[in-house]
């Protein structure tokens, strides 16, 4: 199992170098991959335009979206985004995507949120038929718990990116994920990729950002908040028990902007 770590791209109060800073430090460590999630009506930066930052500034290491949320660009501009990432990455790009749970981000973008569904297996057809083609070389995942989540999963992508919790959450969306992969007649084996947060400098400060990200699920955003790793010992333990669980790829994002986590990370790996 690779484990990558998340480039603070939602972390509200950023400096104009942050987020460089933070990529090449992530570089240069055994992480590998640096992803990003994705906010419209957020304290946060573009994800598209955050890794195409990185991608500038670092040279190894892969980069992903975990997830974006497709149906707030048109398809158009999706494949156009995810072609351009691939280009200037020099291939290192993976294309993370979900229909998000956020309807005010659909406000924000014009979106009527009742389509997203439709507008997101409408994107995966178009990116489908580029696989194979010079245009496209990077893995696809699809995030998502519902049935139709992975039905397009297993239809259209490499892979699952699921949302987070602890190892066993993982393990019974994997079984799931398998599953579906299956029904469908494909070979080999999905891609499984999983997440975490870690809060290991600061606790109350990282879990006050969790809580703050995740208010639009009323009382579950404590769950959240709760489940961030704040030990070194944690860390391990979580990356172990997704490691035995099938993880493929673990992105650990971090909840505050103190690059000590990211020193943390690097040694507990």
């Amino acid at each position: 199992m690779q484990v990558g770590i998340g480039l603070p791209n939602t972390v509200p109060a950023r400096g104009p170098r942050t987020l460089l800073d933070w990529a090449r430090r992530a570089d240069a460590g055994p992480f590998g991959t640096l992803a990003v999630l994705d906010r419209l009506d957020y304290d946060s930066v573009e994800p598209v335009t955050a890794l195409a930052a990185a991608a500038g500034a670092t040279e190894r290491i892969g980069l992903a979206t975990m997830i974006a949320i497709g149906p707030l660009r048109s398809p158009g501009v999706l494949v156009k985004q995810a072609r351009s990432l691939v280009e200037v990455s020099g291939g290192r790009f993976t294309l993370g995507l979900g229909v998000g749970a956020r309807h005010d981000d659909y406000a924000a973008a014009g979106v009527d949120p009742a389509t997203r569904g439709a507008v997101l297996s409408t994107q995966l057809a178009h990116l489908a038929r580029l696989r194979g083609t010079e245009q496209s070389t990077m893995d696809i995942l699809v995030g998502g718990s519902s049935g139709a989540a992975l039905s397009r999963m297993a239809r259209y992508a490499d892979g699952y990116a699921h949302g987070g919790g602890p190892p066993r959450a993982f393990a019974s969306a994997a079984t799931k994920a398998r599953v579906a992969w299956q029904d469908h007649g494909r070979t080999g084996q999905p891609l499984l990729w999983g997440q975490g947060y870690i809060a290991v400098s600061d606790p109350e400060r990282g879990q006050a950002y969790l809580r703050d990200y995740y208010a639009f699920t009323g009382p579950f955003a404590d769950k959240v908040a709760a489940g961030a790793l704040t030990s070194v010992r944690a860390i391990r333990d979580f990356i172990r028990g997704y490691a035995e669980a099938g993880c493929d790829n673990l992105i650990l994002f971090p909840t505050t902007l103190d690059t000590a986590d990211l020193d943390i990370l690097a040694e507990a790996i």
